[in-house]
């Protein structure tokens, strides 16, 4: 039997590369150039690292701050525990749909051949495209913060703006950019899995120095507010939960690996999941010990107090350096579905990638693509509050609800079992708290309308 199943993903394999049927169809271009299954689980947990361990989770310390000490660590460990379980949900779906012939390449192909061409063209396509090409901006607002930092450690009362550091790193993501597909960026995510636990144990160093020495500020860790405003903090804080262990990219990940597929995603999920568990968890606790309700939305954030840094400058410039190089590959990461759907819309799958007619529309529009997101980032600041609306409305479904109905559709499993009603129970509970989080990351941006301002300089 498992002769069998490696000889049919063989031959799934070679209909991929000569362009042959997924989903009933002919592959195009995205799927050809941009998605190609050429890598090992090891290159599936670099690519798997990158896009879940990522600088959002410097926010933890902050979620923390509205929840307290054990919702807090409860919160922390559910959203550890339901998105290994979810991931690998998916991966279960698309080996079995690999086995019979039938290799779902992208999100969107999954959600047509499970649940209808209606919920691919309409529903998930639409949400996972707004969910990455916004962690893309995020990332480059995140990274021109990052390099302002930088550029006031050395230069106190420096007079460039936010715009200006935003719109230098786009230049350079435009290089990193032109990677043809998502299989050559293995060597830049294995860089990037070094680098996400060098900055967090950096943070975690520096919190350790503060919280012990005479400039520790109050540890206070009540929760403040009124009762609204704690209510809709607990839910805000989910979100953030949420999205700091969102990926939305799981099925693209799993088309980059060779065939056959079996059980090459849940090692790279053991992978990325001990480097989560290691940097969530040392980053949250000690960031909340330090700074208690005090933390801010970022932890950097934190280390600088009057524009000056209250540990010492070399530590922050490394944790800040570090950051930044990461937010290259995280941005670059969350861009391949629009380069995937870029190269389908203009490339031509009977010309080599490399061939003039497709490199020179690549280059074109993957620049436009790049141009597009730094420009939001510039004009928009205060993206942050905007992109919690984007991780409540797209990361919790996509991340905990939908896994576990792909999983119930699929398999269909015993109604008298626990794993039906494990996952019925899943995809309802966080389809509720999407709803919640989402009204709450509205009210937050109605609460902060007040003080945006295109172009600030925050």
């Amino acid at each position: 039997m498992v002769a069998v199943t490696a000889s049919r993903e063989d031959e799934e394999a070679k209909k991929m590369e000569a362009g042959g049927d997924t989903v009933g169809q002919k592959l195009d271009a995205g799927a050809l150039f941009v998605l190609q299954s050429k890598g090992s689980w090891l290159h599936c947990g670099y690519h798997l690292t990158s896009s879940i361990v990522a600088p959002p989770l410097l926010s933890l310390p902050f979620a923390f701050a509205a929840l307290g000490w054990s919702a807090g660590i409860i919160c922390l460990v559910i959203g550890a525990a339901v998105t290994f379980y979810s991931y690998n949900l998916i991966s279960r779906v698309l080996e079995h749909h690999a086995q019979q012939g039938r290799r779902q390449l992208r999100f969107r192909d999954m959600a047509t051949d499970i649940l209808g061409p209606g919920w691919g063209r309409y529903c998930i396509g639409p949400i996972q495209f707004l969910v990455c090409f916004g962690a893309v901006v995020a990332s480059t607002l995140l990274a021109g913060q990052s390099m302002k930092a930088i550029y006031l450690i050395a230069n106190p009362g420096g007079t460039i703006k936010l715009y200006v550091f935003v719109v230098i790193f786009g230049v350079f993501m435009l290089m990193l950019a032109q990677l043809p597909s998502f299989h050559s960026l293995r060597h830049v995510n294995l860089i990037s899995l070094m680098l996400c636990l060098a900055y967090s144990f950096s943070a975690v160093a520096a919190c350790i120095y503060l919280g012990t020495s005479d400039r520790a500020p109050p540890k206070d860790y009540s929760i403040t507010g009124d009762t609204s405003n704690r209510v809709f903090g607990v839910f805000n804080a989910i979100a953030v939960i949420a999205t700091t262990y969102g990926n939305g990219i799981i099925p693209e990940i799993q088309a980059t690996v060779a065939a056959p597929v079996t059980g090459k995603m849940f090692k790279g999920l053991c992978l990325c999941y001990a480097v989560v568990v290691t940097t969530f968890f040392s980053v949250a606790i000690s960031g909340y010990w330090a700074f208690g309700n005090q933390a801010q939305g970022i932890l950097l954030s934190n280390f600088m107090v009057g524009g000056k840094a209250i540990i010492p400058e070399w530590l922050l410039v490394i944790t800040e350096l570090f950051t930044l190089l990461q937010l290259s590959a995280v941005a670059v990461v969350y861009l391949q579905p629009t380069n995937e759907v870029l190269e389908g819309f203009f490339s031509d799958t009977k010309e080599g990638q490399y061939a003039a007619r497709n490199v020179v529309p690549r280059l074109v529009s993957r620049t436009v693509a790049v141009a597009f997101a730094t420009t939001i980032a510039a004009m928009v600041p205060f993206f942050g509050d905007m992109n919690a609306l984007i991780g409540a409305f797209g990361f919790m479904p996509l991340d905990f609800a939908v896994p576990a109905m792909f999983y119930n559709v699929t398999f269909k499993p015993s109604k008298k079992g626990i794993v039906f009603w494990l996952n019925t129970t899943i995809a309802v509970v966080f389809s509720a708290l999407a709803v919640i989080a989402s009204v709450a990351a509205v009210r937050q941006i109605a609460l902060d309308a007040n003080t945006y301002k295109v172009f600030a300089n925050v």
